[in-house]
């Protein structure tokens, strides 16, 4: 793995031209997503479906929280993107998640897996999440703790909090890429692992607030989701964590407690733009 310390003056120049290519289809996705609105199939908790589904619609995308197993099919069928979240598992849902993840893995329809609390202590979903992973989604996203998980390796959890660091975690993930095409892992900063790119993206930025706001990642997930449905596996990556960060940081600025800042990032989650995204992105890119 290349750190900044270690890169040559040539390798930076050239880094520095991919982060400006990258930044212009972040802004290309950004476009296509407020002139598509593509439908966004989501399966996820019932702590974060209504929040989840405010941000979709804030960022321009059109959710529809379908999460029944005898409508599953047929809607997964005409989505444009699929969400999956295993926070808070029904029986029901549990079907409804493996029914359609099958339909748009037969459709090639792009579909996101956050594997909430995923670890030795809830085994159910956990053994869910391990039949799904081999269903190939398109982009695996989590905390530190849950990807460290996923990928095999033995980490603490606090419930389905991380108590590891992103930074810590990113280059344990590198095996999930045997069964996606990028994994994403929120922090502190946030890493993307992208197979079509060879590289690993950071993305700096957002609130330390955040966390603090209730399905802040799960409506990330979501978000991610929405994006796959007009660019690349990795640009939606990048692209939604990006929108997060800098959505989080402006938040801030204007509201530095929780209640108002939670109606703040809303805000500006609906209020990015172009200029915005080349104003205030920070990103760092190192070789896989």
């Amino acid at each position: 793995m290349n750190h900044p310390e270690n890169i040559s003056h040539s390798q930076s120049d050239q880094l520095h031209i991919q982060t400006d290519v990258i930044l212009q289809k972040v802004v290309d996705a950004w476009t296509e997503l407020q002139a598509q609105q593509p439908l966004v199939h989501c399966i996820t908790n019932s702590v974060a479906a209504n929040y989840a589904a405010n941000v979709l619609l804030a960022a321009g995308a059109s959710p529809a929280m379908i999460d029944n197993p005898f409508e599953a099919e047929s809607f997964a069928s005409i989505a444009a993107a699929l969400s999956i979240n295993v926070g808070t598992p029904t029986s029901e849902q549990m079907q409804a998640m493996q029914i359609s993840a099958q339909t748009v893995a037969a459709k090639n329809t792009p579909w996101v897996l956050d594997p909430v609390g995923y670890g030795p202590f809830l085994k159910w979903r956990s053994e869910m999440v391990d039949q799904l992973v081999l269903l190939n989604p398109t982009i695996i996203r989590g905390n530190a703790s849950e990807i460290s998980a996923l990928a095999g390796n033995q980490v603490e959890s606090k419930g389905v909090d991380s108590v590891a660091s992103s930074h810590q975690v990113y280059l344990q993930a590198h095996a999930l890429l045997n069964h996606c095409e990028c994994a994403a892992i929120s922090g502190e900063s946030d890493f993307i692992l992208s197979k079509e790119l060879n590289h690993v993206i950071q993305i700096n930025g957002g609130s330390f607030l955040q966390p603090k706001i209730t399905a802040t990642g799960c409506a990330l997930g979501a978000l991610i989701a929405a994006y796959s449905a007009v660019t690349t596996p990795t640009i939606a990556a990048i692209s939604a964590h990006i929108h997060f960060a800098i959505a989080g940081q402006l938040a801030y600025e204007k509201a530095s407690s929780v209640g108002s800042f939670n109606v703040a990032f809303l805000d500006e989650i609906y209020q990015m733009n172009t200029d915005r995204i080349w104003e205030y992105s920070d990103i760092q890119i190192f070789n896989l």
